[in-house]
């Protein structure tokens, strides 16, 4: 990134023109003549020159009380104190005072307004108090003395939120003093220069125009000058433990072949760097062999049965319909097969990747050991890491369930293949997107499913209305689900009790009456339900696979998910992460985001660095009907606070999807847009409906350039097409924003037209 960017040229420019802005004020107000300035700076000296030790002690005091109440625009006295006091007494004692005042600061909003200040601050200020908190947490000192040395941040606002951290007082008195002290110096030669004129005219002279010109070259250059040697810093101070290499083999090891490594790899190998991508299992990660690949095949043929067992109601009479499972596992390890070549090691290799199948053990911050069965050790080093070595599934603790036996969704499919037949009673754990799309999908393939989650509802991320659509339509396919279900144990039986393995289920809260498909399909055992099952499988979550890459050694391991900054970047600037391994969004169009961005800041090295953006970032899930959403839903929208309108679309009413129904059938689902009230531009829209993740698509575009529903209505859309719904979502919006008041005297006016 340059120092004389387009951007800090603008600033430096526009800082200049403010200043001269208020030369030219100065002259023509009465209050802010420069002649009334100039007698109370006459006025101030000749009391300085009498007594300059009360001076001194009173302008301390005063700068002390405004500085520990956080008084904005305080640089005015340090002006002040440059003109009166000079250069080498102003910055004594604004230096002192500022950081003993900013010190108390801290110490009142600690001991006094700690616990009442963040319901104060509101929800979205909350947020950001604690992402600052977790920043400082890792980053410690640093985080706060970049935040002293960029001038542009207001330094009231920060001795307040630091307040509500636990750093200690006497740190953040020292580098705060420390981090103050270049933008104190600026200012302080600024008021001596200031207090010189004694004409506007003379703002113009060439020490006049310098001191200017440093002013304003400070507030657009500190933001990077402060990155760049605060990172330098930062490097220097992580790396003291270990030797840095003289020579790099490489300027990127990329550790992890999935999603997040095969695009930081890709990214780094077209900016012509060396890379290494560094791989001890299948190329394509989780997503190709065992996600998303794997799954939307089983979905599609899924679907293709259902189809035809429906085929009735679209006229066509197709007899009993006979699902085959093991041509159904075959087509799901041919298209696997075909997808493979996109993500092959020849194909990285042709890119000039250097694709190395081999167990990864970071060393240091720059050298990863290569360890590969039967042979030595290799170590290779580069000037910057990325982890990407994607997720792994949650298991819950339960008992028996080591015993009984279960899979995950990484081993469900080695054993759907090696059984060569479906397994006629199927017991699923977790209503996230993975369990419901599993649970249908294995049921319309001929399975008796059980879906069982403990929260309240289905998919727990998406509205209600969402929410209640997708059980309705898992139920009608003969999904048995258990919302607010609590699971207690596995149990392992006598082969002669006919049910060798039972799950044993307690409800969270009152269960509805009326003999519902769900409690006539389950054997009661006082409080609890009893569910038999051939094959289990935990689809509960996932989390970061952080164990056996020498994480530990570095001090950077975390959790569920690694810490990073808002850069991808660790604890150690050398190494970044992501995907899975850093969430929050385990999907594989987040992953590839998050990787794009971790490969330019990791080639940039400290020369610059790019946040990724999250705000408008889209989801999927391939039930039938399917859910899409980008944006703010509802129930996140009141979470934070978000006033919205909603405008909702049924597709019931749309012509396509009556078309494309069955005879007699109403096409299920909605789209569901969250506005701002009053005006059309967009928050979140969620769709529910047949090829909802396809509809999404103009939504996130508009999100994303910051078009309205407006842009929509006015554009054409094909006849008769499922995108359709956008038009006529947006001709609804309009009409309900159609000035009420003008309609009569519109109607007075037609009237009066047609004589």
């Amino acid at each position: 990134m340059p120092v004389f960017s387009a951007r800090m040229l603008w600033r430096l420019a526009l800082g200049a023109m403010l200043l001269l802005a208020f030369a030219g004020v100065m002259q023509g107000s009465e209050w802010f003549s420069l002649a009334r300035l100039q007698a109370q700076y006459q006025d101030l000296q000749a009391w300085h020159t009498q007594a300059p030790w009360t001076v001194r002690a009173v302008f301390f005091v005063l700068y002390l009380l405004l500085a520990s109440a956080a008084v904005p625009g305080i640089v005015v006295l340090t002006l002040a104190g440059g003109a009166v006091l000079g250069f080498g007494w102003g910055l004594l004692l604004v230096s002192f005072a500022s950081s003993l005042g900013a010190t108390l600061t801290l110490l009142v909003v600690r001991h006094v307004l700690a616990e009442s200040l963040p319901a104060y601050l509101g929800p979205g200020m909350a947020r950001r108090l604690g992402r600052m908190t977790r920043d400082l947490e890792r980053e410690g000192v640093f985080y706060l003395l970049s935040l002293r040395l960029i001038p542009l941040v207001p330094f009231g606002a920060i001795n307040v939120l630091m307040g509500l951290t636990r750093m200690p007082a006497w740190r953040f008195y020292v580098f705060s003093q420390l981090g103050m002290l270049p933008a104190t110096m600026i200012y302080l030669q600024a008021g001596t220069q200031l207090a010189a004129l004694q004409s506007v005219s003379q703002v113009l002279q060439p020490q006049v125009v310098a001191v200017l010109m440093a002013l304003a070259l400070a507030l657009a250059c500190t933001p990077w000058l402060t990155r760049r040697t605060l990172g330098w810093l930062r490097r220097r101070s992580v790396g003291a433990r270990w030797q840095r290499p003289a020579r790099f083999d490489y300027n990127l090891i990329v550790i992890g072949a999935g999603a997040g490594g095969l695009v930081s790899a890709y990214v780094a190998a077209h900016a012509q760097a060396r890379v290494a991508l560094v791989e001890a299992g299948e190329m394509g990660g989780d997503c190709l062999n065992r996600g998303c690949v794997p799954s939307k095949a089983l979905i599609q043929s899924a679907r293709v049965a259902h189809q035809a067992r429906q085929a009735a109601g679209f006229g066509v009479q197709t007899g009993a319909v006979q699902v085959d499972f093991a041509a159904v596992m075959q087509r799901v390890r041919s298209i696997i097969a075909a997808i493979a070549p996109h993500d092959s090691a020849e194909r990285y290799r042709a890119m000039g990747v250097e694709v190395l199948q081999a167990y990864a053990h970071i060393v240091d911050p720059w050298t990863v050991e290569l360890r590969r069965s039967g042979q030595a050790p290799e170590r290779i080093s580069a000037r910057s890491i990325i982890l990407a070595t994607g997720s792994q599934p949650r298991v819950p603790e339960i008992a028996g369930l080591q015993d009984s036996g279960f899979v995950t969704t990484d081993t469900l499919w080695d054993r759907l293949e090696q059984s060569g037949a479906l397994p006629r009673r199927i017991a699923i754990l977790g209503g996230g997107p993975v369990g419901c799309e599993l649970a249908q999908a294995l049921a319309r393939l001929g399975a008796q499913v059980s879906l069982v989650e403990a929260a309240p509802a289905l998919l727990s991320q998406e509205d209600a209305d969402v929410s209640e659509v997708v059980q309705a339509a898992l139920r009608a396919d003969g999904v048995r689900v258990f919302t607010a279900h609590q699971v207690l144990r596995c149990e392992t039986l006598p082969v002669h009790a006919g049910a060798d393995k039972l799950l044993v289920l307690r409800p969270c809260t009152e269960l509805p009456v009326g003999g519902s498909a769900a409690h006539m399909a389950a054997q009661v055992q006082g409080d609890a339900l009893a569910l038999p099952y051939d094959l289990l499988i935990c689809a509960t979550g996932r989390k970061a696979r952080l164990s056996g890459f020498g994480l530990e050694d570095l001090g950077i391991s975390g959790d569920a998910l690694l810490h990073t900054n808002d850069y991808l970047q660790t604890l150690i600037p050398s190494i970044y992460a992501a995907g899975d391994v850093v969430g929050p969004y385990q999907f594989t169009h987040a992953a590839a985001h998050q990787a794009w961005y971790a490969a330019v800041n990791a080639l940039l090295d400290g020369w610059g660095a790019l946040r990724p953006d999250y705000s408008v970032l889209p989801t999927a899930v391939y039930v039938a009907p399917e859910v899409a959403r980008v944006g703010l839903n509802e129930q996140q929208a009141q979470a934070r606070g978000r006033a919205y309108e909603v405008t909702r679309f049924e597709l019931a009413g749309l012509d396509r999807a009556i078309c494309d129904a069955a005879l007699g059938a109403i096409p299920a689902g909605f789209v569901k847009v969250l506005t701002v009230p009053g005006r059309d531009t967009l928050l979140g829209v969620s769709i529910v409906g047949a090829h909802a993740g396809e509809l999404l698509a103009p939504y996130v575009l508009a999100l994303r350039h910051g078009l309205g529903l407006k842009s929509i209505l006015s554009t054409i859309h094909a006849y008769p097409t499922l995108s359709e719904s956008a038009k006529h979502l947006a001709g609804q919006w309009q009409r309900a924003h159609l000035p009420k008041a003008a309609m009569p005297w519109l109607a007075r006016w037609h009237s009066w037209r047609r004589g």
